[in-house]
């Protein structure tokens, strides 16, 4: 079992924190572009958290189910409205089954990057092959690695600097990985410091494991409002099929 990075201590100021993710703006049109997908069936979101996108999604009429590493992100959820209706499973969602079949699978907010090692990451498009009924969709939101905005030489991103946050992303190209560091203030005196470690992948290194897992490549966007994807794309919404 992998390690849980988002217990009681980061789970009580995940939603506070999130920032204009956190934002109609941002979550309506992820709503929307899944609900499409979903249709009349069945969803399944790996790493649910506390419902950012669940629970959106279900009151659309979508029928939601999840999987969720860590027991306090979904404590969040199921104290929200609606939130103790979606059933949950706890454990990796890399390995983690629910029973039944999905139209759609979904992974969003760079979520795959938790998955810290290439064969996690294999394994998570193999679970979710095996959950999807036939034509049903697999579609993950991931950052593009920023290597290219690197100073030479260096190996530290900042991606925010704010009166009461600052990130910096801390890159390590021969293993693939990064951490992220957080530091957050409330008063602006005393910092409180997160770093969490992630997996960075390439949208072909992911459409490869689609393949080994019988998925293909069915679209890809820089954004849910369907932006095209270039080579200037920070970010990218991928959509795999399962074979019929």
């Amino acid at each position: 079992m992998p390690e849980d990075w988002f217990g009681e201590e980061v789970a009580a100021r995940y939603d506070e924190q999130l920032g204009s993710m956190g934002s109609p703006a941002e979550i309506e049109p992820a709503v929307d572009f899944l609900a499409e997908l979903a249709g009349d069936g069945r969803a399944l979101e790996l790493g649910i958290g506390t419902g950012r996108i669940a629970l959106p999604l279900a009151a659309r009429g979508v029928e939601v189910h999840g999987i969720d590493l860590s027991e306090a992100m979904v404590a969040r959820l199921r104290a929200k409205p609606g939130g103790d209706a979606i059933p949950v499973a706890i454990g990796d969602f890399a390995s983690a089954r629910v029973e039944g079949a999905f139209t759609l699978a979904y992974l969003v907010f760079n979520t795959i990057d938790n998955l810290t090692t290439q064969d996690a990451q294999v394994a998570c498009f193999e679970n979710v092959g095996a959950h999807l009924a036939a034509g049903g969709c697999f579609v993950v939101e991931v950052g593009v690695p920023q290597l290219q905005r690197l100073p030479p030489g260096e190996r530290f991103r900042p991606f925010d600097v704010s009166a009461d946050h600052l990130g910096f992303d801390e890159y390590d190209v021969v293993g693939q990985g990064l951490v992220s560091h957080h530091w957050y203030t409330d008063d602006g005196r005393s910092w409180e410091r997160r770093s969490t470690p992630f997996r960075y992948v390439w949208p072909a290194e992911l459409d490869l494991m689609a393949r080994l897992a019988g998925l293909s490549l069915r679209e890809r966007w820089s954004g849910w409002q369907r932006e095209p994807f270039t080579s200037e794309s920070t970010q990218h919404v991928s959509v795999w099929q399962k074979e019929v």
